[in-house]
C-alpha cells in the first residue's frame, strides 16, 4: 500500500518518460552534469565525465566569495515606520534577537556567509526556525539540502537535511511547513520553488578555460616541451611500433626525464611545435573572467582586475549596489521578512546597512557626514552617533544646523519692494523683517524660534564643527 506521504504530496515537476532525455545541464549533489548527458546511449563511453569541467574556477570562487563576504559584513536591523514620516529601530522583536544570535553555534555573520554562498553556488539556500512556547522564532539554522513538496491542496512543505547538529536534536523525517522554512532562491525557470545559480550560464566559458589550462598543465609537466614524432623510412610492424613507443617512453619519462635517448634504425625525433595562437592564453582567460563576472553582475574593479577607475570607494560600492549587490541584499531581506511575517516596505522591514562597506574609507565617510551636518540633514549629535561618539554635552548638538542665509522661500517674497501707488506712512515704507513678523503675545525673535544668543552659540558651534 502506498505511503501516506505519497498520497499527500505529489512531485514538484513532471517526470520524463523512461528512456527519454531531459534538457540539461543538471544540478547534482556533487556538481553539474553536462547538457549532453542522456542524448546518446553510449554517452558515458564517449570520454565524458560527470564533471565535464570539474576543476574549480578561480573567477567563480572570487565572485561567490565577494557576494557572501560582503553580505556578511552588513549588519541588519528591524525597522518600523512612524506616523511622522520617520522610522524607529525595533529592539525587542524576535527578528532582532535572531539578528544578534541566530543559534548557539553560529554568529549572524557566519550564517549569512554560508547562506549567501549556497545561494549563488546552488541557486537556493534553506534554513529552518525553531519556535519557543509563545510560537515566536527563537533559533534559525541553515540546512544544506532542501526539497519542496506540494500537497494536493497546494500547501507547501519542505524536506530538509544536511545539518548534523540539528538532526541530532530534532526529528526531520517528516516534512516541515513552509511557514517555518527560510527559502532564498534565485531565478526559477523550471519550477517556482527551485532556484538556479548564475554559474549555469558560465559553463561554456569555464569549459574553454578548463581546456586551455589543462593543456598548459600537461605542457609544463613535460618540462615545457611538446611531444615528439619518431620518423623512419623503415617499414615497421604494429608490434615494432608499440615496442619502439614503449622504449621511447622509458627513456624520456619518469626518472629518466631530461636524459638523452640514443636511437638507431634511421629514426629521427621531430618535436611537435605549438601553434602561434597558443600564446594568446592570457587573453583567452581574460575573456573568460569577464564573462563570468558579467553573469554574476560583479564589477571587475571590486576584484581588482582593472576596468574604468572610480573617484572614490563609495562610488565603486554604489556601482556594485546598483548592479548586483543591491539585489542580493534586498532578496535576502525579503526572504527574512516573509519568514518573520513583517508587513514589508515601507511599514515594517529588515534592512542591511551598506554603510559598513565604507569602514576603510575614512575620508569619504567623514566628508559625507560633514556635508550632512552643515546642510541641516543631520544634527551634530546624529553625525557623531554615526562614528560612535557621545552627544554634545548640554543638548547643544541635538538640533540640526543651517547657515544664516538659508531662509524659507516665503521670506524672500515678503522682502519684495512695496507698491509705489500704495499710501505710505510718514518717514517712508517700512520693510518687513523677521523681527516684525510677530504673533500675539510674542516678540519677533521668539515667534521664529531663535534669538541673538542662539545665533551666536550656533555660529560658534558651526565654526568648531567645520574646523
Amino acid at each position: 500500500m502506498a505511503n501516506w506521504l505519497t498520497r499527500i504530496f505529489r512531485p514538484t515537476a513532471a517526470r520524463a518518460g523512461e528512456g527519454r532525455s531531459r534538457p540539461g545541464p543538471y544540478m547534482l549533489v556533487d556538481g553539474i552534469l553536462s547538457a549532453g548527458a542522456g542524448k546518446h546511449w553510449n554517452w558515458w563511453q564517449s570520454g565524458s565525465r560527470l564533471h565535464p569541467y570539474g576543476q574549480g574556477s578561480a573567477m567563480v570562487e572570487a565572485c561567490v566569495s565577494a557576494y557572501s563576504q560582503t553580505v556578511a559584513m552588513c549588519p541588519g536591523d528591524h525597522w518600523r515606520k512612524l506616523d511622522n514620516g520617520g522610522r524607529e529601530r525595533v529592539t525587542g522583536s524576535a527578528l532582532t534577537r535572531i539578528l544578534k544570535r541566530p543559534n548557539d553555534y553560529q554568529s549572524m555573520s557566519d550564517l549569512l556567509l554560508n547562506a549567501t554562498r549556497r545561494l549563488y553556488n546552488e541557486g537556493e539556500a534553506f534554513g529552518v526556525v525553531i519556535r519557543n512556547n509563545r510560537g515566536e522564532p527563537s533559533e534559525l539554522h541553515l540546512m544544506r539540502r532542501g526539497q519542496p513538496l506540494v500537497a494536493q491542496d497546494g500547501s507547501i512543505f519542505y524536506g530538509l537535511s544536511g545539518n548534523e547538529i540539528l538532526e541530532r536534536r530534532y526529528d526531520f523525517s517528516l516534512p516541515i511547513p513552509a511557514r517555518d522554512v527560510l527559502h532564498i532562491r534565485l531565478h526559477t525557470p523550471r519550477h517556482p520553488l527551485k532556484g538556479e545559480s548564475p554559474i549555469l550560464a558560465t559553463v561554456l566559458e569555464r569549459a574553454m578555460s578548463d581546456a586551455a589550462l589543462n593543456q598548459q598543465v600537461a605542457f609544463y609537466l613535460n618540462q615545457a616541451r611538446p611531444s615528439f614524432i619518431l620518423e623512419t623510412d623503415e617499414k615497421l610492424t604494429v608490434e615494432q611500433s608499440r615496442d619502439l613507443r614503449e622504449w621511447w617512453d622509458e627513456q624520456t619519462q619518469g626518472e629518466n626525464v631530461g636524459k638523452t635517448p640514443i636511437i638507431s634504425w634511421g629514426l629521427k625525433a621531430k618535436p611537435v611545435t605549438t601553434a602561434a595562437q597558443d600564446g594568446q592564453l592570457a587573453d583567452l582567460l581574460k575573456i573568460t573572467d569577464q564573462s563570468v563576472a558579467m553573469a554574476f553582475r560583479l564589477p571587475l574593479q571590486v576584484l581588482g582586475l582593472g576596468g574604468p577607475t572610480f573617484a572614490s570607494t563609495e562610488l565603486l560600492m554604489q556601482s556594485w549596489i546598483a548592479s548586483g549587490l543591491g539585489f542580493a541584499l534586498n532578496h535576502i531581506e525579503e526572504a527574512f521578512g516573509l519568514l518573520f511575517g513583517l508587513r514589508g516596505l515601507p511599514d515594517e522591514y529588515l534592512e542591511f546597512d551598506t554603510r559598513a562597506l565604507l569602514r576603510s574609507a575614512y575620508k569619504d565617510r567623514i566628508e559625507a557626514l560633514a556635508r550632512g551636518v552643515i546642510s541641516g540633514i543631520y544634527s551634530p549629535d546624529e553625525g557623531r552617533a554615526e562614528e560612535d561618539l557621545p552627544a554634545v554635552p548640554g543638548g547643544h548638538g541635538a538640533m540640526p544646523r543651517v547657515q544664516q542665509q538659508v531662509v524659507p522661500l516665503s521670506y524672500g517674497t515678503a522682502m519684495r519692494p512695496p507698491d509705489p501707488s500704495a499710501p505710505q506712512a510718514p518717514g517712508g515704507p517700512e520693510l518687513p523683517s523677521p523681527a516684525n513678523d510677530k504673533t500675539e503675545g510674542q516678540d519677533g525673535d521668539q515667534a521664529l524660534g531663535w534669538n541673538g544668543a542662539d545665533l551666536l552659540r550656533d555660529a560658534d558651534e558651526l565654526g568648531r564643527l567645520v574646523a
